[in-house]
């Protein structure tokens, strides 16, 4: 299971396409911490628009937005769960994903692949992206 090479992925042409579609975004493992990747990547996200969802064990805030426990926690429509947590934690997270119903996209940061968790996802029509990251896939395309 380490070092997964991502079997499913989505291209260009789709990632473009998500990133134009998706509004709402859950970022799992967002942390309060600035310096931290999911810091950075969720207040980029959120500076172009998209309204996030921080899902974190602590703190209340994160980005001036509400901190919630768990994915099922948010009550509001969920478009896109971008992650950022170890591969082995990324099938749990798609099955809640599931149980939801109204997640399109699974997106996993750079170094997160889970080709079992991706392949339930696509069986469940959700769109995959792995090992991208979506700040950097939405500079160079916009």
């Amino acid at each position: 299971m380490e070092c997964e090479f991502p079997r499913i992925n989505s291209n260009r042409e789709e990632i473009k396409e998500i990133l134009e579609s998706v509004k709402t975004i859950a970022v799992i493992g967002l942390s309060p911490n600035p310096e931290k990747d999911s810091h950075k990547v969720a207040k980029y996200l959120q500076e172009k628009g998209y309204k996030i969802f921080p899902v974190y064990p602590k703190e209340e805030t994160i980005l001036g937005e509400k901190v919630y426990r768990s994915l099922p926690e948010i009550p509001e429509r969920v478009d896109m769960v971008n992650i950022f947590r170890k591969p082995a934690a990324m099938l749990p997270i798609v099955e809640k994903a599931i149980e939801r119903g109204d997640v399109k996209v699974i997106w996993s940061q750079i170094g997160i692949v889970n080709n079992e968790a991706a392949e339930k996802a696509i069986a469940h029509g959700m769109k995959v992206v792995q090992n991208h990251c979506a700040m950097v896939e939405h500079r160079e395309l916009f």
